[in-house]
């Protein structure tokens, strides 16, 4: 585990916050995506025990889950340990009453969620950026009103972006509509390259759409932001930049304020950048993995955070202590207590909240 940690003041609250990927987190006997892919009864415990021992070292306080398919089943765990509070809108697609796809996103929290939503796109802004007006999100983000000890309620946004999966098979669907002619290999990989691209223009637009939801909330209501969840793509691969992005030609409300503070009222800030700014920072070693494809890794589990966790800020409220990544079971493995664990690594940080 990649644990960066030094020892915080005793006039802090702590709140730990999580993201993490289950990995078809599904009870038998439904299946996920094909009627063979249903767990044993020891398969499925092995999983609960994997996902309850992670919940009980590391005593997140709010976490976000992505990959859910029995959110009940994943309340009763959550609950179980020490999570009260559960929220869950949206519904996966179920054919033949017991084969799923289309996960959904969760969140569970120590602390009262007081208000909860499913975020959906602005069907005009959404055809001004080329999408078809009735675009809706691969899997519908979740806001969650928590209430937060020493913050106050604090508007926790849960994500699961548009995969890298080609938007569509470039030997089937393209073809379908065409002679049956056999494509060359370059031809094939040009269209596959176009269905790549197609994922990337959807996952992009996925968060500028919700960046615009994430603002207009916050014009209404002041609150903290977290966004947090499994981005499938990198945060400087530019396809996710305008999450963060503060590049404008606008001219600020308060011509004679600090126009940077304002701008970044409204911005969302990576929180391992803000730990890596902060006085807990013990090192600037390489940013661990999150994701390992052919022994590549890449970092797609995110924590976004708004201005009160800035310690720079003037709004500041709070700062990131501590960014862990648990990633054991990608790096060492050990069959008998990682074989039905998840293909992500869960990912905490450390709030430090100023009394």
């Amino acid at each position: 585990m990649h644990n960066h940690l030094k020892q915080e003041s005793d006039t802090v609250e702590l709140i730990k916050v999580a993201t993490f990927n289950l990995f078809n987190f599904i009870e038998p006997p439904s299946a996920y995506y094909d009627f063979e892919n249903i767990y044993t009864q020891e398969q499925w415990q092995k999983k609960l025990a994997w996902i309850t021992s992670y919940l009980n070292e590391h005593q997140p306080d709010v976490i976000g889950f992505q990959e859910v398919f029995s959110p009940d089943a994943l309340a009763t765990l959550t609950q179980a340990c020490g999570l009260d509070y559960f929220a869950v809108l949206d519904e996966p697609d179920v054919f033949d009453d017991f084969i799923y796809s289309k996960p959904v996103v969760a969140i569970a929290s120590r602390y009262p969620i007081i208000d909860v939503h499913s975020v959906e796109a602005d069907s005009q802004l959404a055809e001004m950026v080329g999408m078809p007006a009735n675009f809706s999100f691969s899997r519908k983000p979740l806001r969650a009103t928590v209430s937060i000890p020493k913050l106050g309620p604090c508007d926790c946004y849960v994500v699961h972006f548009k995969s890298k999966r080609p938007l569509f098979d470039a030997q089937t669907e393209y073809l379908s509509g065409k002679s049956q002619v056999k494509l060359k290999t370059g031809q094939l990989l040009a269209v596959e390259a176009l269905a790549q691209w197609g994922a990337s223009i959807v996952r992009g637009s996925e968060a500028a759409l919700l960046r615009h939801a994430m603002v207009e909330r916050r014009v209404q209501t002041q609150y903290p932001m977290m966004l947090m969840g499994d981005f499938n793509d990198g945060l400087e691969g530019g396809v996710l930049a305008s999450l963060t992005s503060v590049d404008t030609r606008i001219k600020p409300d308060n011509v004679f304020g600090d126009v940077t503070e304002e701008l970044q009222e409204y911005q969302l800030q990576d929180s391992y950048e803000l730990y890596q700014k902060s006085q807990y920072s013990l090192s600037s070693q390489q940013r661990p993995a999150t994701y390992y494809y052919l022994a590549a890794g890449s970092v797609l589990d995110y924590i976004l955070l708004s201005c009160e966790f800035d310690a720079k800020h003037s709004r500041s409220l709070a700062e990131v202590g501590r960014y862990e990544t648990y990633d054991r079971h990608l790096i060492n493995p050990s069959f008998d207590r990682d074989s039905q664990s998840t293909d992500h690594a869960p990912v905490m940080i450390t709030l430090s909240i100023r009394h």
